[in-house]
């Protein structure tokens, strides 16, 4: 499904205010002259790692220190190790968003009249593998604060799911590497139902905030993950801009279903778990405003994008829309990762 050519070159990006050339999607650095052109394709060049750069710090001390954070105040137990908890269920939500977006996204290129016949270099091996990593470094944790063995580790509850997890995304990353990689979608679907799974121990119906999650945890990796994809292959199709446009429409369209069930069953979850009387004074609470309010810009963002999509025939503004998008969703994943890390507010409520 996703073989062949080498990885696509790292995209530069325009500035907010910069007029974008005649060649779609940013156009070719080397086909202008002038001193004042090369400072600012110089410019370009290095936008688009610091802003990367950037990002990927804040997304790392949002995860280090935001259960910390979120928790101050409140009277809440200390979780042991929370900082280095959220970092590795980011890693792994991460992988299942790369590997998901993987499979879906080829779905939506397909289709596509006129289209260049190349495709991106799959990251879907190297997800799920550093997925597993963090699967198991989550194993060494628990083992470690709870004075376990592994092996001891395995028994309990947490443990065997998370090994189940490891193992999934292991099996998952042999098969996108082997001739027929749609056959990862098995794995991954025990690995997203044992991960809803772990994610609710409380005794209050847990099977129905299980399928919540799944539901929640499917929609939010297609959405992120498939995104990355598209854009991806947005850049590769450069040259194509027609081909590009319509590979973008037919994910916006995808997209708002997947919004749908995100804000469905998100706000379902947020009833179910989240008194109403802590929804200032928990750690949970406060994470959850925080994760709505990123979620207020990615849907602004979001449409942005389509509108410019629906307006413009170049697809360079609305790829430039959609790559913030992207970064913003990141975020998301990590906050999405402290909420599973604070503890349950229920144990501050003052409700019966």
């Amino acid at each position: 499904m996703l073989s062949g050519p080498p990885a696509d070159p790292a995209a530069p990006t325009l500035p907010a205010g910069t007029v974008p050339s005649a060649v779609p999607l940013g156009g070719e650095m080397g086909e202008t002259s002038g001193g004042a052109t090369g400072t600012t394709s110089a410019r370009r060049s290095w936008t688009t790692p610091l802003l990367l750069g950037a990002a990927g710090v804040l997304a790392l001390l949002i995860a280090l220190f935001g259960p910390g954070l979120m928790a101050g105040g409140t009277g809440e137990l200390r979780i042991p190790g929370a900082g280095l908890t959220t970092v590795l269920r980011t890693v792994l939500f991460a992988a299942l968003a790369l590997h998901l977006g993987e499979l879906l996204a080829p779905q939506l290129i397909r289709p596509v009249r006129g289209r260049p016949r190349t495709a991106v270099r799959s990251w879907a091996v190297l997800a799920s593998l550093a997925g597993a990593a963090a699967a198991a470094g989550q194993i060494v944790r628990l083992a470690a604060v709870s004075d376990l063995g592994i092996t001891e580790t395995y028994g309990t509850r947490e443990g065997g799911l998370l090994l189940l997890i490891a193992n999934g995304l292991v099996v998952a990353a042999l098969c996108a590497g082997s001739k027929r990689p749609a056959l990862a979608l098995a794995p991954l679907a025990v690995v997203i139902g044992a991960e809803a799974l772990r994610a609710h121990p409380e005794a209050y119906s847990p099977e129905f905030g299980a399928a919540l999650t799944v539901v929640h945890l499917t929609a939010a990796s297609l959405w992120t993950g498939g995104l990355l994809y598209v854009l991806r292959t947005m850049w590769l199709w450069r040259g194509s801009p027609v081909a590009a446009r319509a590979l973008l429409g037919r994910y916006a369209r995808l997209a708002i279903w997947l919004y749908v069930a995100l804000a469905a069953t998100g706000t379902a979850s947020a009833l179910r778990r989240l008194p109403l009387d802590v929804v200032f004074t928990s750690a949970y609470g406060r994470t959850l405003l925080l994760k709505l309010a990123l979620m207020a810009v990615v849907s602004v963002l979001a449409l942005a994008a389509r509108r410019r999509m629906l307006r413009d025939t170049d697809p360079s503004v609305a790829h430039r829309q959609a790559r913030r998008e992207q970064v913003v969703l990141g975020l998301v994943v990590v906050v999405s990762a402290v909420l599973t890390v604070v503890p349950d507010p229920h144990w501050i409520s003052l409700r019966p």
